[in-house]
């Protein structure tokens, strides 16, 4: 006879209740942005009452920057497919893939980090005068070594970057566009696919790698 489910230790309810609110500060970020969303309206979104989540961050600022921590640390994962990859192109191609699934899987998180940006970063400048930063100097250089060895066509790395991110974040910055456009459906795991594959062909075959 199977017995009852083990109770939930301490620190497995506290990460649930910091998923469950992150989720919710997601969503609440992306729509209202910093300056509209509230604690109160997190705690409604999450379920939860509103000192839970004074409990576990205690500012909105606090709140706020998890989030946008958390996104990058995700597009700081992905970055490790380029950094192990034999050459440009499957380090780039695996790297378009990585990027374009977060979008996906993220939404809400790329709208929070893009919305903050275009209102000057007045959160997380700190963040982009160091962690980000830093991550581009390193990413340059392996592009830059890759054409230095004839790799791949000379291009400007940083930009190469840029254009990168421009292109897989659309996907979720703007996924109402996507959605409006594709006769009011979001994107099923087909069309993710041919997306996917689209500009990954199209930026390879552009620096000389198709």
């Amino acid at each position: 006879m199977q017995g009852s489910p083990r109770p939930l230790r301490r620190n497995e309810i506290r990460a649930q209740n910091e998923a469950t609110i992150l989720r919710a500060a997601e969503k609440v970020f992306a729509e209202a942005g910093f300056g509209g969303a509230t604690m109160q309206l997190i705690a409604d979104m999450a379920g939860l009452p509103k000192a839970n989540l004074h409990y576990y961050f205690a500012t909105k600022e606090e709140l706020y920057r998890r989030v946008v921590r958390d996104i990058f640390e995700i597009w700081l994962q992905a970055a490790e497919a380029m950094d192990g990859a034999s050459g440009p192109a499957e380090g780039i191609g695996a790297y378009i893939e990585a990027k374009m699934e977060i979008s996906r899987r993220y939404p809400y998180g790329s709208k929070v980090w893009a919305s903050e940006v275009m209102h000057g970063a007045p959160v997380i400048q700190d963040y982009l005068e160091t962690t980000l930063r830093d991550w581009t100097v390193g990413r340059v250089a392996l592009i830059r070594r890759w054409i230095d060895e004839g790799r791949m066509t000379p291009v400007d790395p940083q930009h190469l970057l840029y254009m990168l991110w421009a292109t897989t974040q659309h996907y979720a910055d703007f996924s109402h566009q996507i959605e409006t456009l594709n006769g009011g459906q979001p994107l099923n795991d087909a069309e993710w696919r041919a997306a996917a594959d689209s500009v990954k062909q199209i930026v390879l075959r552009g620096i000389g790698l198709d």
